[in-house]
Parts: structure tokens; C-alpha cells; sequence
């Protein structure tokens, strides 16, 4: 998208930056300034963002598709710490402190992305009244996310972590099928992935998965996760 952008494609651009948490409350006026200094860019499946330790300070917002997150220890291994889907941030971390990418960003499905140049954004943080104190409050919800995480690899077992990430994840990104009942998460994750996330082999998550579809809990293909009976899902032990 160039920095010139048609009526149509700055109407869209506001009305979908409008529902943006960090943005949510300016008048039109910021938001068209804004608006006009933000690139679009697509990324195909499985396209790497940005590298864990690269120093670009550009703050991302995932317009469409999925992006996950993950570390890379020195011997290559991978854990996914988290999944950032419509209207979230990508990268803030690095634009505030200055410091190094603390992780790998990679689209998990075809992603477009909102870009902004760190040094203008700084520059909006410093000067557009309350756009830093929204800033801090996407922060506060991101180590809060970070802390239940945290919580939950230390306080259960296999199952135990993969049940609790699967219901956090259903409060986020769950799509209604059945009120109270029934829902698909369209994580766009592997079995390899998701062991990533609860710190354990594929094996054991393909063991779980299959119990679970056995109890009439949940179902697995290709990515997507339809929570059968999200009541029974919340009591297992």
C-alpha cells in the first residue's frame, strides 16, 4: 500500500483501525495521519516476519491470519510462547526498550500486516495524547497472557498444560459453533507446534489429542481444533 492511499482503501484502513485496541478512542484526524504512514504487507505461510536478535524497530499489526511466536534455544530447537491473530501488536517490545528481537515471528497462515516505522511511531507514543497509555496497556495484557502461561507450564502435566492453553487460546480466537458448548480454533498449528507450546514431544500431544477425540472432548485436522464439549474440556484432570 503506498503512502498515497485512495478514498477506498483509507476508509477501510480507518474503519479497521478504529477496532485496533492501541488506537481505539483517537479522532479521525490522528487516525487518517496515521493511517497514511502505515505500509501493508502480505506474507505467505509459513514467511518468517522477523528474526529472534534482529535490531529493526518496526511495530506490526496482523490484519488478517494468524502469526506465531517462538524462541530459539542455541541448539536450534524451538518453543512457541505465542499466537497473535487480528487487531494485535507484533514487535512492541523492541520499539520501546531499543533491545535486540527477543523472538522469531513467523506467519502461520497468509498474513497481511500493518508496518510502521519505529522512529514514527515513537514519535505518535510521545506526542498523540493517550496513545502511550494504550501502548502500556497492550504491554500489561501481554505479560498478564505471559503469567498464566508461565502459571500453567509450572503448575501441571502434559495434559494439564495443553488443556489450559487450549482454553485460553478459545477465549481469544474461539469461534462460536454451539453456545457454552461447542467451538473451533483455527489455530493454523501442527501437533509439533502445539508441543512446542506445552513443552513436550509430538507423541505425547498426538496421545492426548487422540484420548480426548475418544471422550467426545475435542477434534483434530489439519491445524484446526473444534472443541466438542467445552465444560467437559474444563473439568479434566
Amino acid at each position: 500500500m503506498n503512502t498515497a492511499k485512495n478514498g477506498a482503501e483509507l476508509a477501510s484502513l480507518l474503519a479497521f483501525l478504529a477496532e485496533v485496541p492501541l488506537f481505539a478512542g483517537q479522532n479521525l484526524t490522528i487516525l487518517t495521519q496515521i493511517a497514511q504512514d502505515l505500509r501493508l504487507r502480505t506474507y505467505r505461510n509459513k514467511e518468517i516476519v522477523f528474526h529472534q536478535g534482529d535490531l529493526n524497530r518496526t511495530l506490526y499489526i496482523v490484519m488478517t491470519g494468524k502469526v506465531r511466536v517462538y524462541h530459539l534455544t542455541l541448539d536450534g530447537e524451538e518453543t512457541t510462547v505465542n499466537l497473535l491473530a487480528r487487531r494485535q501488536l507484533l514487535g512492541e517490545f523492541t520499539l520501546i526498550d531499543g533491545q535486540p528481537r527477543s523472538a522469531t515471528a513467523q506467519a502461520i497462515s497468509a498474513c497481511t500486516l500493518l508496518e510502521i516505522n519505529g522512529e514514527r511511531c515513537l514519535d505518535y507514543l510521545e506526542h498523540v495524547p493517550g496513545l502511550a497509555l494504550a501502548m502500556c496497556r497492550q504491554l500489561t495484557f501481554k505479560v498478564r497472557w505471559t503469567s498464566a502461561y508461565a502459571e500453567t507450564l509450572a503448575r501441571f502435566d502434559t495434559a494439564g498444560r495443553l488443556q489450559h492453553l487450549l482454553l485460553l487460546y478459545n477465549e481469544q480466537f474461539g469461534q462460536v459453533i454451539e453456545p457454552g458448548k461447542s467451538y473451533l480454533l483455527d489455530l493454523g498449528l501442527s501437533q509439533g507446534d502445539l508441543a512446542t507450546l506445552v513443552g513436550t514431544t509430538r507423541g505425547w500431544v498426538n496421545d492426548i489429542l487422540q484420548k480426548w477425540r475418544r471422550r467426545g472432548l475435542v477434534e483434530f485436522c489439519e491445524g484446526k481444533i473444534t472443541i466438542l464439549d467445552l465444560a467437559e474440556l474444563q473439568r479434566v484432570r
